[in-house]
């Protein structure tokens, strides 16, 4: 590890306030320090005091719970099966990661852009860009109006904070890689995605999620007894993500025992309300010992993390770290919110290949960016050069996960995706 040799239990808190203006030079220099050793060697951490509108993100907040418990019929007619840009509802065990099916729903939005004049719109590598859609309420569900009708308004004005955060962070992050200010910006863009999700283990009859759980395909990545929320991936929708996330204390009758090759969380606990954790429920990262640590909710701030773009620029230096989400059995929720910050879709390998011989220059200094075998062992495909551009290379991830949808749109490179196990 490039500063420090111990194997982290914990991803560590930034305090972006300290990088105001205002600071002191030593505090800034101090703080930069912490965000290089957390770039390089863990590839999560906390942000706190990040100026995000509090109104903005509690408004979201509010929404989640009555979003998901919305009709079928009305999540449905958002159903990600009418977009060719993946853009809409998914229902538990639609979506497959690492070779398994994911126990959540979920709603993926983005800020909406066009294909500029001249482009070619039926390109791959830009077929993810495209409108947003939105659940439409029947007319004989009074609340499911209420909870439809301030959807878009808070969806809407959460990503227009994310992007004005990410860009700022950014910046942060340019400052303390030593490199050009702006450098790592051009690459963003212009198109950055949204997913609201909602985890759940518990029964509940028709659709019920443990159900679809044991119909998935068996993988050693999950211990036994525990159902996977998301398996083991790198982020590919995105240059870094921005994730808020909640979850309910967990009743201390029934805390579950930890399984053995996780190691125990110190962050404590964070619920946004109150309430411990139990190792190994929600959030997991892998660290680069190969060992499993616990990233549970604290309040009032985000998970930041970079994604597979990031580790291409950055020749390796900066690896995108590996992360799942466990869910225990019996009765659990969780709620996340990820934005993922855009990457300019066109851009192909050599691209970010362009910064390559300075981040090499970095790494004399600052070490060899470390990582377990089970993270180098992660499906991607771009990091290893097999699709010419970064936003083919993203649908074809996409086309993976959601395989109907995949089949409807793509029936051309459908076969192609799905048997190229990269």
């Amino acid at each position: 590890m490039s500063e420090s040799q111990s194997v982290p239990t914990s991803i560590p808190t930034i305090n972006l306030s300290k990088a105001s203006s205002d600071s002191d030079s030593s505090i800034r220099a101090d703080l930069l320090a912490q965000l290089r050793h957390s770039l390089l060697d863990i590839g999560f951490l906390y942000i706190s005091d990040h100026g995000v509108d509090a109104t903005i993100v509690g408004k979201l907040l509010a929404l989640l719970a009555p979003l998901f418990d919305l009709p079928e019929h009305v999540k449905l007619s958002a159903s990600l099966i009418n977009s060719p840009h993946f853009l809409g509802y998914s229902s538990f065990g639609h979506e497959t990661t690492a070779g398994s099916q994911d126990q959540r729903e979920q709603f993926e939005f983005a800020n909406e852009v066009s294909i500029q004049d001249g482009d070619d719109g039926d390109a791959l590598s830009t077929r993810l860009l495209g409108p947003n859609q939105w659940p439409v309420a029947s007319d004989d569900v009074e609340a499911a109006a209420v909870v439809v009708g301030r959807l878009k308004a808070a969806v809407e004005a959460y990503v227009c904070e994310m992007q004005a955060l990410s860009t700022r962070f950014l910046s942060l992050v340019e400052e303390a890689l030593e490199v050009e200010s702006g450098v790592l910006q051009r690459f963003t863009g212009p198109q950055h995605r949204l997913k609201v999700v909602h985890y759940r283990s518990r029964s509940s009859g028709s659709g019920d999620p443990a159900a679809v759980a044991d119909e998935s395909p068996k993988s050693g990545h999950v211990p036994s007894g525990w159902i996977q929320g998301v398996g083991p991936h790198k982020d590919s929708s995105g240059w870094m993500t921005f994730l808020l996330q909640t979850q309910p204390p967990p009743p201390q009758a029934k805390e579950q025992e930890q399984p053995s090759h996780v190691a125990a969380s110190s962050t404590g606990s964070g619920t946004g309300s109150s309430g411990g954790s139990i190792a190994g429920r929600g959030l997991q990262v892998l660290t680069k010992s190969g060992s499993w640590i616990d990233v549970p909710p604290m309040p009032d701030t985000f998970v930041v993390n970079m994604g597979q773009a990031f580790e291409v620029v950055t020749d390796g230096l900066c690896k995108a770290t590996t992360h799942r989400v466990l869910l225990p059995s019996g009765s659990f929720e969780r709620y996340s919110v990820p934005f993922f910050q855009g990457v300019q879709p066109q851009l192909a390998k050599r691209d970010f290949m362009s910064l390559w011989a300075q981040f090499d220059e970095r790494r004399h200094r600052w070490g060899e960016g470390l990582e377990s075998d089970e993270a180098r062992n992660v499906d991607s495909p771009f990091l290893k050069g097999k699709y010419e551009t970064w936003g083919e290379a993203q649908l074809r991830t996409k086309i993976r996960s959601h395989r109907d949808v995949g089949k409807k749109w793509y029936p051309d490179v459908y076969d192609k995706y799905v048997n190229d196990d990269a």
